[in-house]
């Protein structure tokens, strides 16, 4: 099989929630067990670290992956979604699978991935399992898709688990109300397995450390360990300086990845390392430092808080929900501008009244469609636009509306691009 043939099974013949969102979703287990128990059980010859959250997972993520990295270990990593390429999803230090594997990969075990009914999701989480087992990778980074419980990766046994923020996001499946969200979340925790949680909220403290009591796992509060004494851009880093309240010791971070929200991300990171230190694991601070330093290059990340251009500034991000476009708009106003443009395309099944509303009304605003199934028509954005009294254009391809906001823009303005992750990737 070719990897243009494996690509076409996947995206035809598996439900793909990029393309169709909640009718891709399968919740349980029982299917990527079955597939991973054909497979040899690779999720349980390798070592892991398991991520849920609403927003920050995939940073932590990368950050992680990245210091490890610089440590000297053999490290995996399995992310969703992917911006341009299935291969994206599935990493170790920082090298995508390889086209060729993903296709046999497809190819040997197209019939077990139909009888079984398994998701998009669910086979790339079984080949990434099964890649890392192949490959002999020292610890494997694993971000869940949605939620936590009922995701594919909630069959791993990890090192650690980490919770990052919570939010509104994906209430349809997870609940409408943070402490349900969290619930969710909280379905990683596993028995005497540390768990660490990023950011303390009001909200949802009570359900961690209730479902970490029932586990007789170890929590960590992580801004109960560590403190931001300061922080400054500088390009082209985010400079931080942190104190670990335990024993006084400051650690001063360059962050490749600029955005605001990352400075709470970091948090749980620093906090995971000490856990992991405790483990046995051997990671030096330079190794913390370099890690964070070089987290781009290690990793390629893309889209988070993404500096594309400088004159006219040119930012991307995939923030998508409620708190994550707060976050942006926060540090839009922080960031030197004459006029604000924002090229914004959304898919349908997002609250963007409350996303627009966030927006500052003095902005221009280029609407436009990303190019999938689930994509918000124009139509619908303009509609909502109209009646918040915003003044934009609505031009349905991404790249055009990219390019009249270029050509419009002085070159003291600000552009940012975003709204949804399908618009970051057509950039």
């Amino acid at each position: 099989m070719t990897f243009q043939e494996a690509t076409n099974f996947l995206l035809q013949k598996l439900p793909v929630f990029q393309n169709i969102g909640g009718k891709a979703y399968k919740s349980g287990l029982e299917r990527i067990q079955s597939l991973c128990e054909v497979l040899g059980n690779p999720h349980k010859k390798f070592k892991s670290i398991h991520i849920a959250g609403t927003n920050g997972k995939g940073s932590t993520s990368h950050f992680l992956a990245s210091i490890l990295q610089e440590a000297g270990y053999k490290v995996g990593l399995t992310t969703s979604p992917h911006l341009k390429s299935f291969t994206e999803r599935i990493k170790i230090n920082g090298n995508e699978i390889e086209k060729e594997i993903l296709a046999d990969f497809v190819g040997k075990y197209q019939t077990l991935i139909e009888e079984t009914q398994a998701s998009f999701f669910e086979a790339m989480i079984a080949l990434a399992f099964w890649y890392f087992a192949e490959k002999q990778v020292d610890i494997a980074v694993v971000e869940t898709g949605m939620g936590g419980r009922l995701d594919a990766t909630n069959i791993l046994l990890p090192e650690i688990s980490i919770i990052t923020t919570i939010g509104y996001d994906h209430q349809q499946w997870l609940g409408d109300t943070l402490p349900k969200i969290a619930s969710e979340k909280a379905g990683i925790i596993k028995p005497h397995t540390p768990v660490i949680i990023s950011e303390k909220q009001t909200e949802t403290q009570a359900v961690f450390l209730q479902k970490a009591q029932q586990e007789n796992a170890p929590i960590y509060f992580a801004q109960d360990t560590f403190i931001l004494l300061e922080s400054h851009l500088s390009m082209p880093y985010l400079h931080l300086n942190y104190q670990n309240t335990q024993n006084n010791e400051l650690i001063a971070l360059q962050s490749a990845l600029l955005g605001n929200y990352q400075k709470k991300n970091l948090i749980g990171v620093l906090k995971a390392v000490e856990i992991l230190r405790e483990k046995g694991y051997v990671i030096p601070l330079q190794a913390v430092q370099t890690g964070v330093k070089n987290v781009l290059k290690n990793t390629d990340l893309r889209g988070r808080w993404q500096i594309l251009q400088e004159k006219p500034l040119i930012i991307a991000d995939i923030a998508h929900n409620e708190q994550g476009v707060s976050e942006i708009v926060e540090q839009i106003s922080q960031t030197p501008h004459r006029n604000l443009h924002l090229v914004l395309g959304f898919v349908s099944d997002k609250d963007v009244t409350k996303l627009l509303s966030l927006f500052p009304k003095n902005a221009f605003f280029y609407f436009c469609e990303p190019a999938i199934p689930r994509a918000m028509p124009v139509e619908q954005i303009t509609e909502i636009a109209q009646n918040l009294g915003l003044h934009f254009q609505a031009i349905p391809k991404v790249s055009q509306a990219y390019q009249v906001a270029c050509q419009q823009a002085q070159t003291d303005d600000l552009i940012f691009v975003g709204g949804s992750t399908f618009v970051v990737a057509e950039i």
